[in-house]
């Protein structure tokens, strides 16, 4: 999606790292958002791969496959029939028709006796509750798409989750530029969230808290974006550092795992 804003997945690929479990006070499950006939496509293809996938279920009127990644992380795909007008990447064994659009939604895994969680979401962060099934609470801001939604699922009979290999460290929220950044670090500050300060991550900045159940937040800046050093041709093509870590580039290279 020519790396715009909520179109990235971050893998931390430390060798070693102990298992985790997916539960409560995480985010949960990740899911992305395909047309609302391609399930029977990737259901054969997720098979023919060795993967093994859930019975697909029903959810807010679509319908959901869930599989596990080798590591244990929880991934879904959402046949939805609501519109999309993100354009499906691009593979040559996939059909664009079938094709990931993007992010559909993630799942935060909370207690079941608290609404803290919500209350945070509803209130300072601007999203509202736009659905509501068994377990599941499902919130969005002002233009509730697929890409926008938030599941809050707190099903009692969810462990408690454990950080390690197969779990989402962090969930990331957009905000526009560095006032808008400012402004939601000083209202998280007056909530008494134990915020940290603002930090520079090269292509955005960040900030970072832990909403009521435990599930680390992070506040990032759409600008100056992924082609602040590099053009998006050749976007992920080499490993790009920033300014203070380059002149460690041997280094740092011979200590990263190889990608295939």
């Amino acid at each position: 999606s020519a790396a715009t804003p909520g179109s990235i997945l971050t893998f931390f690929p430390w060798t070693d790292l102990p298992p985790g479990r997916p539960g409560v006070g995480q985010a949960y499950a990740t899911a992305y958002s395909v047309a609302a006939d391609a399930l029977p496509f990737w259901q054969a293809r997720l098979a023919a791969h060795g993967v093994a996938t859930q019975p697909i279920e029903t959810r807010f009127n679509d319908a959901v496959l869930r599989f596990t990644d080798p590591d244990g992380l929880i991934l879904e795909l959402v046949a939805t029939t609501e519109p999309d007008a993100r354009v499906a990447w691009t593979h040559p064994d996939i059909p664009q028709a079938h094709g990931l659009r993007g992010f559909h939604s993630v799942t935060l895994a909370v207690p079941a006796t608290r609404l803290d969680s919500r209350d945070l979401l509803t209130g300072p962060m601007n999203h509202r509750v736009i659905a509501t099934a068994g377990h599941r609470t499902r919130l969005s801001p002002a233009h509730a798409a697929p890409g926008t939604y938030v599941d809050l699922l707190a099903d009692p009979a969810l462990p408690n989750g454990r950080q390690g290999a197969g779990t989402v460290h962090h969930v990331a929220f957009r905000v526009t530029d560095d006032p808008d950044h400012a402004a939601a670090h000083a209202e998280a500050r007056a909530l008494g969230l134990n915020v940290s300060p603002i930090i520079d991550r090269n292509y955005f900045h960040s900030i970072y808290y832990r909403e009521p159940a435990g599930v680390l937040f992070e506040i990032a800046t759409d600008l100056p974006g992924f082609t602040v050093d590099e053009p998006l041709e050749s976007l992920g093509q080499t490993l790009q550092l920033p300014p203070q870590y380059e002149p460690h580039r041997a280094e740092i290279e011979a200590a990263l795992p190889k990608l295939d």
